[in-house]
């Protein structure tokens, strides 16, 4: 078994979660489990680097109904920890994290 990393949440988690559909958040609760707590650090179809940070997040891993959610965070391997630094929804070509437009 691969080993396990901490989640950490940000304090403004609380904020972001409330600007989305509660139905949703069992699958972003479920997910970030699922994506962070083993490999968070490892690149796939759905978990990439950030080109440039946001919120001080370096990866993001996306999901849900037509890739909709976005979970921003950083790694630190040292510590085997996830610090989810941001929770949003893209519409198009924008993202909204706790009600505000982020421009990408």
């Amino acid at each position: 078994m691969k080993p396990s990393f901490e989640l950490i949440y940000a304090p403004l988690i609380k904020r972001h979660l409330k600007t989305l559909n509660s139905k949703f958040y069992s699958l972003i609760r479920d997910t970030i489990r699922e994506q962070l707590q083993t490999e968070p650090d490892v690149e796939t179809r759905n978990r990439k680097p950030l080109r440039r940070p946001i919120f001080g997040a370096t990866w993001e891993i996306r999901f849900g109904p037509s890739n909709r959610f976005r979970v921003l965070y950083k790694v630190n391997l040292d510590e085997k920890q996830v610090e989810i630094l941001a929770i949003g929804e893209k519409e198009g070509e924008r993202l909204w994290i706790g009600g505000e437009e982020i421009k990408l």
